[in-house]
């Protein structure tokens, strides 16, 4: 299911973009400095080469366990790790905000202890890279204004960051596998998401399974749904649609969805044979 989020236009928003901006900045320099490219300063760091990529960009909020890492590795004599202070912050006074539809699901994403999505139409936004997602907003009708499509994006990788968090959530996404072949963005946007979902396919915190087209039927051919369980708060399921929503608390009504999604769970691929299914997407690509 795609979540949307979006930045206020804020001076406490702009302030923590261009200090973001900056980080990155330095640590572009620092890493060709070092002559390392992306990839290698990612391997060495253990981080992604997208995740590199977003953070020189300023598109993404440097962690202070990145910020010492990168500081040591490229000798940056204390240069990124002053910088923690300021991100922190920064982050305190941004404030982020979401349409009215999404804001309370939101609240309650960042709390997560359990999500499990349930995917049908698009990816869900917690699985999404950065071109993916800013594909997806360039698309959306009526089009939205550069300056949006990028805040948007920005809030989405925000959203991400509780799947790396520690302790993470526990988070199983199951996803028809027509949403999986769908290439949005093209080609080059496309695989890059393939092997983006492999990788977080190997986290320990994130089970990921594929609803095969060949089967006949399953228990929620309605559509999405979102179970969500908030630290010290009970289940909630979350549905979603042409940007109107639904928050459900009725314990019975949350109940059926979580039967359902056992079941469907049940009837979808395995999270190895999901994985050896999207492995094989991308090798047609």
């Amino acid at each position: 299911m795609e979540l949307d989020g979006a930045i206020g236009d804020n001076d406490d928003s702009e302030e923590a973009a261009d200090l973001f901006h900056v980080i990155g900045s330095q640590l572009r320099l620092l890493r060709e400095r070092s002559g390392l490219t992306q990839r290698e300063l990612g391997d060495r760091l253990g981080y992604s080469e997208d995740l590199i990529r977003s953070l020189e960009r300023g598109r993404r909020t440097p962690q202070p366990e990145f910020l010492d890492a990168a500081d040591d590795l490229l000798a940056a004599g204390g240069l990124l790790r002053a910088a923690k202070e300021q991100v922190a912050r920064a982050k305190a006074r941004a404030r982020v905000k979401h349409p009215a539809w999404f804001t309370d699901y939101a609240k309650l994403e960042r709390r997560a202890v359990e999500l499990h999505d349930f995917s049908t139409l698009a990816l869900p936004g917690l699985l999404q890279t950065e071109e993916h997602a800013r594909a997806v907003f360039a698309s959306r009708q009526p089009l939205l204004p550069e300056e949006v499509v990028e805040q948007r994006v920005l809030a989405r990788l925000e959203r991400q960051e509780i799947l790396t968090c520690w302790p993470p959530p526990l988070a199983t996404f199951t996803i028809e596998e027509s949403v999986l072949r769908r290439p949005i963005g093209g080609r080059d946007v496309h695989c890059p998401q393939l092997e983006q979902l492999i990788k977080f396919a190997g986290l320990r915190s994130v089970e990921l399974q594929v609803m095969p087209t060949h089967v006949e039927e399953h228990p929620s051919l309605g559509g999405p749904f979102i179970l969500l369980t908030p630290r010290g708060r009970a289940q909630v399921g979350y549905l979603e649609i042409q940007n109107t929503s639904k928050l459900v608390t009725d314990l019975e009504e949350v109940r059926m969805l979580s039967a359902r999604y056992g079941s469907i769970r049940g009837q979808a691929l395995s999270p190895r044979k999901s994985l050896t299914l999207i492995e094989k997407i991308l090798g047609e690509q």
